[in-house]
Formats: structure tokens, C-alpha cells, sequence
């Protein structure tokens, strides 16, 4: 038999925990019908569809703000749609300059199978004019270096992970891939500091002509193989000041510009100014080192004496009325400076 001193703590003990059910109910917010709503159609997608958690993305795409601790601009922005555009869109991109980068390679390699290196017809005289001053050489190896550094590391930054990886293994790509991001991180500011001076340098030369509309018609006598048709042009032809307006003052320039902005990300730029700025990157990048291409082409293998003009500064007096005669014209007559003389002999050969 039950004495009545157990019974009275029996009582004791459900009223006890009557109290804290009640008091847990009254402290724990009530469900809002919209969340059952929202607990119900997640509930549904996972059965139908366990890999497809569409209820979750809608309300990420559907703008409204949430919230974090951190502060800043688009702290309230917990996933951002627009990142799986960005990685869309830039997929075709990248596809689409690798393969122009491609195509200009392979028809240089077939236009110098088809007629060679553009020789020279006259015989060098053995007299020399300055076409470039040391000062306008520096500038111009300087950037060459810089943008050919930029070019390779750009691409295995962009291409490795597709064409390199599966070749050389994961612990070799890790290494040169590290490289390649540092060396296009710190090789950019030298680029960004020698581009202005390099076109302050060359902007005058590079002034558009009457006569260069004459080079553009003939392509500079570029197609005809027996190289008998001649194109008089100043200091730079057409086809070199298409190429220094195009690659270095403007693709070069939006280069610098949104290289700036992506190496300096603490500017409190916001995420999509970065996704804008990277595809404009790429698209430049693609474009300029697809321009470049030809214009080293033409200054190592392309033509006969183009190489030897900018590293040592000179050329024979027969090469520049071959190649530059309304240039050749203007120093023959004193309009032009013929500058020094050069310090050290130059071979005919290296410059016919």
C-alpha cells in the first residue's frame, strides 16, 4: 500500500514538470506558416529529388537581404547568384582566346612555311642610321620582357589545370602554378609603371598618315611572295601603328587598369566589380597576346634585320629605303637626325 507522504511527492514531481513544459512552450517561438510552408516544399524536393535542393536556391536568388557579424559592403549577402554567371560565362571566353591564340600561331607557322623570312632585296651599304635610341630600346625590352612573362604565367594560370595538369602530375602543376601566380602578381606593376612611358616614347612615330591607307591596301606587299612589291612608309608602316594603337594603348591599357583592381582586392571593391573586371581581363588578355604574336613574329624570324634594329639600335641605310623609305627620306635630306654614330662596328649581316 502507497503511504501518502510517496503520493504528495509524486504530485510534487508532475506539477514540477508541468511548470517546465509549460515554461520551455512559452520561451520557444512559434512556427510561422510560411516556414511550415517552406519545411514542407523542402521536405517534398529532397523525396523527389535528393540532389536538387531548389527551395534553398530560390530563396538564395531571390534578393533578400540576411544577416552576418561581419561588417562592410554585401555583408548581407550570404551566397551571391551571380558568381555561377561569372563562372559561366567565362568558360567560353577563356575556350574562345585559346583557340584565337591557336589559330594566329598556326598561320604564322604557315604563312612563314609559304614564304619565309622577308629578306632584304638591295645590298647593304655599310652605312648606318639610328632607328632607336637606348632609351626607347630599354622601354621597349622592358615591357617585351614584362608582357611575355605576364602572357605565360596568364596562361598556365588559365590553361594549366585542362592542358598541364593531366601532363606533369599534380605536385609539379601545384609548383609551377604558385610561380605563375606570384610572377603575374609582381611582374604587373613593372608593366603598369614602363606602359606609359613606352607610349609617351613612341606616340609621335605612330601618328596615322595619309600614305598608310596606301600599306593597308597592298598589306605592305606582305602576300606577294616573290617580294618585289614595294610600299613606301615612314618610321612605322600602317600594320605597326594598327598594333600600337590597339595593343598598347588600349587593350595594354585595360590590362593595367583591371589588373590593378583584381591584384588590390582590399580597395573594398564588391564581388561583382571583380567578376566584371576578370572577364574583361581575360577577354584583353586573350586578344593582346593573339595581337602579339604577330608583332614577334616580325621582329625575330618574320623579317630579316627587324631583331638586329631594336637590339642594337642601328640599321643599314639600304634596309631602312627598302622597308621605311618616306623615314629614309627625311633623314637622307637633314629633316630627320641620323644620330650617332654607332660605338661598336656592327656585321652587314646581322643587319641586311
Amino acid at each position: 500500500m502507497v503511504s501518502r507522504s510517496t503520493l504528495r511527492a509524486a504530485g510534487a514531481l508532475l506539477v514540477a514538470f508541468a511548470f517546465a513544459s509549460g515554461l520551455a512552450a512559452a520561451q520557444s517561438p512559434a512556427v510561422s506558416p510560411q516556414d511550415a510552408d517552406y519545411a514542407r516544399d523542402q521536405q517534398k524536393q529532397q523525396t523527389a529529388q535528393p540532389l536538387n535542393n531548389q527551395p534553398v536556391w530560390k530563396e538564395v536568388r531571390s534578393g533578400a537581404p540576411q544577416v552576418t557579424t561581419v561588417l562592410g559592403r554585401e555583408t548581407n549577402i550570404l551566397i551571391q547568384p551571380e558568381g555561377q554567371t561569372w563562372r559561366a560565362i567565362r568558360v567560353p571566353i577563356a575556350a574562345t582566346g585559346g583557340w584565337l591564340i591557336a589559330l594566329a600561331v598556326l598561320g604564322l607557322m604557315g604563312y612563314y612555311a609559304w614564304r619565309g623570312p622577308i629578306e632584304l632585296h638591295g645590298k647593304p651599304t655599310g652605312r648606318m642610321i639610328e632607328r632607336f635610341s637606348p632609351v626607347k630600346r630599354m622601354a621597349h625590352w622592358t615591357m617585351a620582357i614584362t608582357f611575355v612573362l605576364l602572357a605565360v604565367s596568364g596562361l598556365i594560370v588559365t590553361f594549366g589545370k585542362a592542358v598541364l595538369l593531366p601532363l606533369i602530375g599534380y605536385t609539379l602543376f601545384s609548383w609551377l602554378a604558385t610561380v605563375a601566380k606570384n610572377l603575374h602578381n609582381f611582374t604587373g606593376p613593372i608593366f603598369t609603371v614602363v606602359l606609359p612611358v613606352f607610349i609617351v616614347l613612341f606616340v609621335r612615330d605612330n601618328l596615322p598618315k595619309a600614305y598608310d591607307m596606301q600599306w593597308l591596301a597592298k598589306f605592305g606587299g606582305m602576300l606577294d611572295r616573290t617580294g618585289k612589291t614595294h610600299v613606301p612608309t615612314g618610321k612605322f608602316n600602317a600594320g605597326e601603328k594598327a598594333l600600337f594603337w590597339l595593343l598598347v594603348c588600349f587593350l595594354s591599357v585595360v590590362l593595367v587598369i583591371t589588373g590593378l583592381i583584381l591584384d588590390f582586392p582590399n580597395f573594398n571593391q564588391t564581388r561583382w566589380t571583380m567578376q566584371i573586371t576578370n572577364l574583361l581581363h581575360l577577354g584583353a588578355a586573350m586578344l593582346a597576346i593573339a595581337m602579339a604574336s604577330f608583332h614577334i613574329f616580325l621582329g625575330t624570324i618574320g623579317m630579316r634585320g627587324a631583331y638586329d634594329a631594336m637590339r642594337y639600335g642601328y640599321v643599314d641605310e639600304a634596309w631602312a629605303k627598302e622597308h621605311h623609305e618616306y623615314w629614309y627620306n627625311d633623314v637622307a635630306s637633314g629633316k630627320l637626325p641620323r644620330g650617332p654614330e654607332p660605338s661598336v662596328p656592327l656585321g652587314q649581316h646581322k643587319l641586311a
